[in-house]
């Protein structure tokens, strides 16, 4: 567990990933280093669950012209498109 001091600050905006309380100097959080980048947790948030959960970002796929890409990798047009689908169930 760590202090959050100024220069913790000054590098930028330190956000408790899991209640997204911002902390302020003096408050006590946990750092988690995890795929380059580094999360944070509260004190109050690390006593209730101490592990790190949801920080992985999920990629959609989706097929475009032929070709299974990854949603985020379409341009305007495409990603509009794919906002106006409708997406139907079909139960067996």
């Amino acid at each position: 567990m760590v202090k959050v001091t100024k220069q913790k600050i000054g590098e930028s905006e330190i956000v408790c990933h899991d209640c997204g309380k911002t902390m302020a100097e003096g408050d006590m959080c946990v750092p988690y280093d995890v795929a380059k980048k580094t999360f944070y947790k509260c004190d109050k948030c690390f006593v209730k669950d101490d592990s790190l959960r949801n920080y992985q970002e999920t990629e959609v796929y989706s097929r475009i012209v032929g070709y299974i890409r990854p949603v985020k990798q379409w341009n305007v047009g495409k990603t509009a498109e794919y906002a106006d689908r409708k997406e139907y169930c079909v139960e067996a």
